[in-house]
Formats: C-alpha cells, structure tokens, sequence
C-alpha cells in the first residue's frame, strides 16, 4: 500500500508541474483573463476541503485507541476547537495569522513530502517546517503589496506587525527563508538519497511558478487543492481500498460528502453575512483564509494525536 502511494505521488507531482508551466504560460499570455475569487473559493470548498472531510472518521479511530466510547468527544472538541480559533482571531488577529503560518508551514511541508521520508527524527521535523514555509513566502515575495492588502482584510490593524513587514522587505530576510526553504528540500533530498526523491524539487518550482505568475489568492488555490489536497485525498482513497484506486475514491466521496457540505454550507452564511460590510472579493479571501484557520488547526491536531496513540 505504502508502495502504491509512493508511485501515484510520484506521478501526481510530475503532472502537477507540467500542468503548472502550461498553465501560467497560457495565463501570461492571456493575462487580460479574470478567474474570479468565486471560482477560487467552490474549488477550495470542494476539492480543497473535502480531504479533511474523513475527519470524523479519524476520530472515531483515535477514540478507539484512547478507549473512549462516546463520538460526542470527538465532535464536540472539533468544534470547540475551531469556534475558539474564529473568538481568537477576532480578539487577536495578528497572533493568530502568524500561528496560523507556522502551523500551516509545517503541515503543509510534512503532509506533501512524507510519503518519501521515512526518518522521522526532530531534524526532519524542521526541514518538513521550512519546505512548506515557501507556500508562505513566495506570495510575499513575489506580491508583497497585495499579500499586505490581504493581511489587512484579514483585520490586521497592528501597526508593529507592519513594521516588521517592512523591515523583513527592506533587510532580505524573506530571501533568506526562501534559502533557508531551498536548503530543507536539497537535504530532504540528499538524506538516505534516492533518484525518485528529485519531485521535492518539481513541487518546489511548481510553488514558485505559480506565485510569479499568479495573484497570490490563485497560486494558493492552485497548490492548495490540486498538489496538497489531491495528494492527501488519493492516500485516503488508498487507505479505504487498497486495491482499487478507483474504488476507494468513489467510497472518498460518499464518505467525505455530508462534511464537505456541511462545510461549504456555513462558509456560505459567513459570506452572506460578510457581504453586508464588504465587497464579494473582500468577504470571499475573508471566508476563505479564516475559515481555513479555524479547520485546519484540529485538523492538524487530529492528525498528531493519531500518529502518536497509533505508535
């Protein structure tokens, strides 16, 4: 199965990355295109969020293994947990954005590089933290000026925290994260060495071409839902059917569909209720990073607590 995984991932990045480069090429060269945030957000809402959707199912596992009976924990620590994290962004947004990056960070560099590691000694831990800073960094990079404007939508109004973003412009201290990020992948790479390991490098270009090329809520949404989720969703769909692909996507989706919508339900009535005060591109980056945060931190603790009951 472990096997399975590895060669689908293999393909997928391949994929990913010529899909990127044809992609942006077509996109530059009909630039004068507008892919609305509206698009943006259905995507994320259902390829995107629907790879957390077997969440519940997880649980009920980690329930098991911590003898636990009733899934009313489950559920109702789930959903503690994310309301907690929107009354926390809303008391204290800049704190929340830059927990919110360093857990993203993380997850993001050890859920699209693990399925090739297989030490995971603290070390790992810190190269999988600065791989996945990049999906971080580049937008910044690339598109500072509007990465700021979506911060400020975000309800950052703290004037420290734009000082500090305007010192880490002017002193190349975003170049030096992304050395520190294109130094995680060499050693990734390089340690107990492979030649099959060289698609660390395919997801770290395909990053950096969509966020030169593209606006920072679209290279996001590209990377979010067709490298990262698509990534996640086949290990689930491997997971519920080892030996049909096919047949364990079809049980993906009938598992993971009352969640997905669900989900896109209450981001709806968030932007409705958004909508009122801002503009529909302003309330949708609102729904959609918020939201986010508020899924992916008992995703991610979720995740944690299951691999370490499991071990």
């Amino acid at each position: 199965m472990i096997n399975k995984i590895k060669k689908i991932n293999l393909n997928h990045s391949f994929i990913f990355f010529f899909g990127v480069n044809i992609f942006c090429v077509l996109f530059f060269k009909y630039s004068n295109s507008n892919i609305s945030s509206i698009i943006c957000l259905l995507l994320i809402l259902t390829i995107g969020v629907s790879h957390g959707s077997l969440d519940h199912i997880k649980g009920k596992k980690l329930l098991g293994l911590l003898k636990l009976k009733s899934t009313y924990i489950f559920y109702i620590a789930y959903i503690l947990i994310s309301a907690t994290v929107l009354v926390i962004w809303i008391l204290l947004p800049a704190i929340t954005l830059i927990l919110f990056l360093i857990v993203a960070s993380y997850h993001f560099g050890k859920e699209d590089t693990q399925f090739l590691i297989n030490n995971e000694s603290n070390f790992i831990q810190i190269l999988y933290f600065f791989k996945g800073f990049l999906i971080i960094l580049a937008p910044i990079y690339f598109h500072f000026q509007e990465t700021i404007a979506i911060f400020k939508l975000l309800l950052i109004d703290n004037e420290i925290f734009y000082l500090s973003l305007n010192f880490i412009e002017t002193n190349k201290v975003i170049q030096v994260g992304i050395i520190f990020s294109t130094l995680s992948s060499i050693f990734l790479f390089l340690k107990n060495f492979e030649i099959k390991k060289f698609v660390i490098f395919l997801d770290y270009f395909s990053i950096l071409i969509l966020n030169y090329y593209l606006s920072p809520l679209l290279a996001f949404t590209i990377y979010f839902c067709f490298l990262h989720s698509i990534r996640h969703t086949v290990s689930l769909a491997i997971v519920l059917d080892p030996n049909s692909v096919a047949n364990g996507f079809v049980l993906f989706v009938k598992k993971a569909l009352p969640l997905t919508i669900l989900t896109g339900i209450l981001f709806f009535i968030a932007l409705y209720l958004l909508s009122n005060s801002y503009n529909l591109d302003n309330a949708i980056l609102k729904v959609i990073f918020i939201g986010l945060a508020s899924l992916t931190f008992p995703h991610i603790l979720l995740e944690y607590f299951l691999e370490k009951n499991e071990k």
